[in-house]
């Protein structure tokens, strides 16, 4: 290869132990191709190249290295454009299927980019680039990081790395590769060379209704001072709404837009998965497998409530109301084992406000896993004596253990009528008619815009959160509002039945 003797001048033996880094620039010494194909470089991971063929095709695109016609062909299919912008591209999407090879290719990109690239123009006393790569959990974090690690280690690159932690990787050119989670806290405060975002359709968090906005809108002002600084996002697709979508809604088959999509699916990206396990997956739910190998977008999942719905029923900045004299209040317990998912108690009352009766939301409280279940008991039973409440309704699902344990505190836990399911459908008329006053808790807003009403083949509506999510404080406050609304109808019959009566 023409490329290799330049890459051994600048670097040095790749034998040596002690090899120094290579003398990246502006321009690298070799293409990334070239070091996809290089058996002493990225060469190991890529064997099998046929099956590696898309993929080639688009870090030619993503970088402006030339096609052959089959190459363009390839191109085509997956971006719906006519041709590649001759110059590469420095904001691209892909939308792939499950098992495509996304988190390698990552790893791959963010290696090319931190040992070939000198970014040194752009940093200030004793500043550090930082390359960052998002994914939606550790353990997805953990899948790239052994592959970045894997090839941050070859013999030519070994001697740039001068520290490394679980989650980071210093590199002696000043730049740092961070993995991270999605949480946009953690990206303020750095100069942010490259962003590569793994998973991003299915970034959850219970603290915001769209973490994955909020995390891009705060990773662009990291990369503003950086020319040339790089954004991947990758993800298989899952319903219309978030980043992924908007940017495949907006970009998607648009030859005059800078930013790439490149929609493919599985077998695309990579043809060693069977197509008899494509086959079985489908055969088991078309809708899923449609999303998660044929990377289309879900048209059965669909949000549930509105943000602008829920906004307009939140007191700002109210937290918490204290107990009144006189007043009747209810509750609603979302119980846990303690090992998972939360444990969370919601307590509310009815009050006249104007001509209509309103359900206030008076305390939220939610424990996080693990925790004593006992304890949380104990917890919540103080808290229901303080607004005199001698019965919680809750979740019927969670078997014998909330009544016995309430039943010690003189409590009286009653199992609820409804379903998940039903509570929610009821709660979407009460909210969309502003019949309830709800707390300013980032969690319950967060939990309760990401719901989302999927429809089975049967035509069933099912409301539930995403994958990967929790509901557990909307679903406390969800069965305490429908609980007081109720309560509230129960007392109009009444007094309609008196009325009547009295006639």
């Amino acid at each position: 290869m023409t490329s290799r003797p330049a890459v051994k001048a600048t670097a040095g033996s790749h034998r040596s132990t002690t090899a120094r880094a290579p003398k990246a620039q502006l321009t690298p010494p070799l293409s990334i191709i070239d070091a996809c194909l290089d058996p002493e470089i990225f060469g190991p991971w890529f064997k099998d190249r046929l099956t590696w063929l898309a993929w080639i095709v688009f870090l030619r695109v993503m970088f402006g290295l030339g096609l052959d016609d089959a190459e363009l062909a390839i191109f085509r299919e997956c971006t719906s454009r006519t041709a590649p912008r001759p110059g590469g591209y420095l904001e691209a999407t892909l939308v792939v299927g499950r098992r495509g090879g996304k988190s390698l290719i990552l790893a791959l990109i963010a290696a090319f980019l931190s040992a070939f690239y000198d970014w040194s123009p752009y940093l200030t006393g004793g500043e550090r680039g930082t390359i960052m790569i998002i994914a939606t959990d550790r353990r997805q974090a953990s899948t790239i990081f052994k592959y970045l690690r894997g090839m941050l280690g070859i013999p030519l690159l070994a001697g740039m790395i001068q520290r490394e932690t679980s989650d980071t990787i210093d590199l002696s050119n000043s730049i740092t590769i961070e993995i991270q989670t999605a949480n946009f806290r953690t990206i303020r405060g750095r100069t942010v060379v490259a962003a590569l975002a793994d998973e991003l359709a299915f970034w959850m968090g219970d603290d915001s209704a769209n973490p994955d906005s909020e995390i891009i809108g705060a990773l662009r002002p990291a990369m503003a001072t950086v020319p040339g600084a790089l954004m991947l996002k990758a993800s298989s697709p899952y319903s219309r709404r978030g980043v992924l979508w908007n940017d495949h809604r907006k970009h998607f088959g648009q030859d005059d837009s800078s930013v790439l999509i490149w929609q493919a699916s599985t077998r695309t990206m990579n043809p060693s998965v069977p197509q008899s396990f494509i086959d079985s997956a489908t055969e088991d739910d078309p809708s899923a497998a449609a999303a998660e190998y044929g990377a289309q977008f879900r048209s059965d999942v669909e949000s549930f409530i509105s943000r602008e719905a829920i906004e307009s029923v939140t007191s700002p900045n109210v937290f918490e109301r204290g107990h009144i004299s006189g007043q009747r209040y209810y509750a609603f317990n979302d119980p846990s084992g303690g090992s998972s998912d939360s444990m969370t108690l919601a307590i509310a009352h009815l009050e006249q406000v104007n001509s209509e009766k309103m359900v206030i939301l008076d305390a939220i409280r939610e424990v996080r896993a693990p925790f004593s279940p006992e304890a949380v008991v104990d917890e919540f039973a103080t808290l229901l004596k303080i607004y005199g409440i001698t019965a919680v309704c809750g979740d019927r699902y969670a078997g014998m253990w909330p009544r016995e344990r309430f039943k010690v505190h003189g409590i009286d836990y009653q199992v609820s009528e409804k379903t998940k399911n039903d509570i929610y459908r009821d709660l979407l008329p009460i909210v969309n008619s502003k019949q309830c006053y709800l707390l300013d808790h980032k969690r319950l807003f967060g939990q309760l815009v990401s719901l989302e009403r999927r429809t089975a083949r049967g035509g069933r509506d099912s409301i539930d959160h995403p994958p990967g999510a929790h509901d557990d404080v909307a679903n406390s406050v969800a069965g305490v509002v429908v609980q007081t609304r109720a309560a509230s109808n129960v007392t109009r019959t009444r007094q309609i039945q008196i009325n009547y009566m009295g006639r």
